[in-house]
């Protein structure tokens, strides 16, 4: 036996026009962008980082450590 479900010609024609269900009218561009741009900052790691610094309080707490480095080496120089 067929299975009929697999064997279905589609005879509808797909449309670009947007259904009329599906209006913005009434939406506002860009509501949740500052939202959005606030609480995600994606980085992608080399594998081999990803392996070191498995979570973002890892990769963080290092971060703050260079800063800190960076910082007092800076300082140094302008004395």
């Amino acid at each position: 036996m067929i299975d009929e479900t697999t064997n279905k010609h589609h005879s509808k024609r797909i449309s670009t026009e947007m259904r009329p269900e599906y209006h913005f009218s009434g939406g506002l561009r860009g509501k949740y962008a500052d939202r959005y741009h606030q609480s995600v900052n994606m980085v992608l790691l080399e594998p081999e980082l990803a392996e070191a610094f498995p979570d973002s309080k890892s990769v963080s707490d290092a971060l703050r450590g260079l800063l800190a480095i960076a910082t007092r080496a800076n300082q140094g120089k302008r004395a």
